[in-house]
């Protein structure tokens, strides 16, 4: 299944900055699953600003959200990030198009 160029958008910034990098380095660290408690001590962001970049990586579709008691951990989707590598895969296999031309 391809992502729509709207989600492949949306994916790539989300990316584009480097705290949120360190937070998917982070949940992927922690086997996939990583609890909230621990971003502020790999970011160093205030509790607003990390919610605010958790925010960007949940509507990207990188990570999901669960609620336990009080506490929330984030889990790596590992299938939107699948699909949104083999997007940008088939750029590379389109390559031969004028739309593509080589670099």
């Amino acid at each position: 299944m391809t992502l729509a160029l709207k989600q492949i958008e949306k994916i790539s910034k989300a990316l584009g900055d480097s705290n949120r990098l360190k937070i998917l380095q982070y949940i992927a660290a922690k086997g996939g699953c990583g609890e909230c408690s621990g971003l502020h001590e790999v970011v160093g962001l205030a509790q607003p600003s990390i919610s605010h970049h958790v925010k960007i990586l949940v509507e990207s579709g990188l990570i999901e959200g669960e609620k336990e008691g009080r506490n929330y951990s984030y889990t790596l989707n590992c299938g939107v990030l699948d699909q949104y590598l083999s997007s940008l895969r088939q750029l590379e296999t389109k390559g031969n198009s004028p739309i593509f031309a080589p670099c």
